[in-house]
């Protein structure tokens, strides 16, 4: 199996890279690889790259991401989220070829608490979640073999993340203050990456179940109690962390105003997913605590 890998150098890109090794030989790329073209600011140049490689399977973990800045620059967000993953899509149709995907909840209003499942109408309420929503659509119109995972949260021990930030932080100063009225499940590039690469193997044998799911790690926090959670951990597994703050206060979502408006409700449902491939997806906290193991 042939693999092309899309945006190599972000959280899931790296995972993957790791996961699908297993599966085939990957060709990964990014945004500034010189032999072929991974910069989706260049539609037409990585159309070329597909047409060129000619892959099995395709996977794509390139995204506009920076949420607040796709605010101020809607049609870059756009070519990144929704015209060149349309763009490979079609490619995709041409050679049979699969094509993996990755969303957010951002397709989503954010309103009550109940999970989202993928036949939720989608409201989303940014730039960032309207790019992506028609990347979504752009998808599943042109490319029958498609899979598409809608996630939320994403941290992984490499780069920067929320846990680091709010260690750094608690180390820094006796007060901390983080919103406690948006929730959802912290989830880990490399649960993204390894559920890719069992899903892929399920397609292979069960083309049928293509399609659009949800995958998130289980349980729920908001960002408050994942602060603390990430704190107390990170005290217990490396006692001689030196921590300042005292105290971590709940605000409200208004106490930081962004440019983007964010989502109070990130809960996804993910009972398709594991019905269909046959899966248990892990406690968040699990994870977490894995990730910080390994950074401490």
């Amino acid at each position: 199996m042939n693999i092309l890998l899309f945006g190599k150098g972000g959280q899931v890109g790296w995972e993957l890279q790791r996961s699908l090794s297993v599966l085939g030989t990957i060709t990964a790329l990014d945004h500034d690889s010189t032999e072929h073209c991974g910069d989706f600011a260049n539609t037409a140049g990585v159309a070329e790259t597909v047409r060129t490689l000619r892959p099995d399977v395709i996977v794509n973990a390139a995204a506009h991401t920076a949420v607040d800045k796709a605010e101020s620059e809607a049609d870059f967000a756009r070519t990144l989220n929704a015209t060149t993953p349309g763009a490979i899509a079609l490619e995709a149709a041409k050679l049979g070829a699969w094509l993996v995907h990755y969303s957010t909840d951002y397709v989503f209003d954010g309103s009550g608490s109940r999970p989202w499942v993928e036949t939720d109408m989608p409201a989303p309420l940014s730039v960032y979640g309207r790019t992506k929503l028609e990347g979504e659509q752009l998808i599943a119109q042109a490319c029958p073999k498609h899979l598409i995972l809608r996630t939320s949260w994403v941290y992984a021990a490499r780069g920067g993340n929320f846990a680091k930030t709010m260690l750094r932080l608690a180390q820094e100063r006796d007060r901390l203050t983080v919103i406690d009225d948006q929730w959802g499940a912290p989830t880990g590039a490399d649960l993204l990456a390894d559920v890719t690469a069992h899903a892929l193997r399920h397609l292979q044998q069960r083309p049928q179940d293509a399609g659009l799911y949800h995958c998130v790690a289980a349980g729920e926090a908001n960002w408050n109690e994942y602060a603390k959670f990430v704190i107390a951990k990170a005290q217990q597994a490396q006692p001689a962390i030196k921590i300042k703050a005292n105290e971590v206060a709940p605000v409200p979502t208004s106490a930081f105003p962004t440019p983007a408006v964010r989502p109070h409700n990130s809960r996804l449902h993910t009972g398709k997913l594991q019905a269909t491939f046959g899966l248990q997806m892990p406690h968040w906290q699990a994870g977490v605590a894995r990730m910080l193991a390994e950074i401490l």
